[in-house]
């Protein structure tokens, strides 16, 4: 056999060769990357809500995912979302102890203008006091709760075979990793609030018809020294343009006697003897420190009282 026979029989094997070397040079220069968005989670994120309360029926079409049934709520017609850690204050909750409830009065049944509105005023701190308490009890539980169900990182694996279990999460973990994520936002956020709340000062609104002791003894002083430096700078103009009048007027006093503010609720007509009542007790500061049984839980006193501009030229208030 010539060499070139050999050649011949031999050439079909080298070309299927050569063949096979080209086809697998061009396999390996293609790249395949999957389509990363097919991968990803389609699962939309949760937007959770802490109510301040709760209803016993669920509502037929939820606006918000919740940690409690309501049903109807709030003080507006327009649908909007809790800014404040603080519920609504339109109406006194059940859940108030009575002893607090019995030491509020109605509103209805105050005999004035002024009465009244102190005493909303002591309501909507009471109710606030209450119900901010509440709220953060609350969160303090829910606190209490995560901790116990989450195991904490320290803790060693068991000295068995077993491997430790993967890092991957699963998908339908997920939405639950973002609810809580948020839930954490929220209670953070409602914490700051309610130490900004529980930093204002403590206050106490005082009417005429004021019978604790402790507080009747120094609004008593307090008017006192009101009448006597108003009597005694009587606005001359009122006295020459015979103005006379009356007007409702609530002082607040801080516990070292200085004023914080002055607030008129209801004018007498005439400007002279609005301004001149403001003056009389710019003039009257400062008053008597609070003694230590008013000091140790009222840190501003609110008094609001009637003060009358008299035809004979005289000033009292009641």
């Amino acid at each position: 056999m010539s060499a070139r026979d050999g050649f011949r029989k031999r050439s079909p094997l080298v070309w299927a060769l050569w063949f096979s070397l080209l086809a697998h040079a061009v396999l390996l220069t293609l790249h395949f990357q999957p389509e990363l968005k097919a991968f990803k989670d389609q699962i939309p994120s949760l937007e959770v809500m802490l109510v301040n309360s709760k209803t016993q029926s669920a509502p037929e079409k939820a606006d918000a995912l919740a940690q409690a049934n309501l049903d109807r709520g709030g003080n507006t017609d327009e649908k909007r979302k809790m800014k404040s850690a603080l519920p609504s204050v339109q109406h006194m909750p059940a859940s108030m102890p009575q002893a607090a409830q019995a030491t509020l009065p109605s509103a209805t049944t105050a005999s004035s203008p002024h009465e009244a509105e102190l005493v909303r005023e002591k309501q909507r701190v009471a109710q606030l006091e209450q119900e901010a308490q509440a709220l953060l009890t609350q969160l303090k539980a829910s606190q209490a709760m995560t901790s116990l169900q989450t195991p904490p990182l320290s803790q060693p694996y068991p000295a068995t075979k077993q491997q430790p279990p993967s890092q991957h999460v699963p998908v339908h973990a997920q939405p639950q990793t973002a609810a809580m994520q948020e839930m954490a936002k929220l209670e953070a956020l409602i914490a700051k609030q309610q130490e900004e709340y529980e930093m204002r000062p403590k206050r106490q609104f005082i009417g005429a018809r004021t019978r604790e002791y402790r507080f009747a003894n120094y609004v008593e002083q307090w008017r006192q020294k009101i009448e006597r430096v108003g009597n005694l700078n009587y606005p001359q103009a009122a006295m020459t343009q015979k103005l006379y009048g009356k007007l409702q007027m609530t002082v607040s006093v801080k516990a070292d006697g200085s004023i914080e503010s002055i607030r008129i609720h209801q004018s007498s007509g005439h400007r002279l003897l609005d301004e001149s009542a403001r003056r009389i007790v710019q003039l009257a500061a400062p008053f008597p420190v609070f003694p230590q049984d008013i000091r140790h839980d009222t840190d501003v006193l609110s008094i609001t009282r009637t003060w009358t501009f008299s035809r004979d030229d005289q000033l009292s208030t009641e």
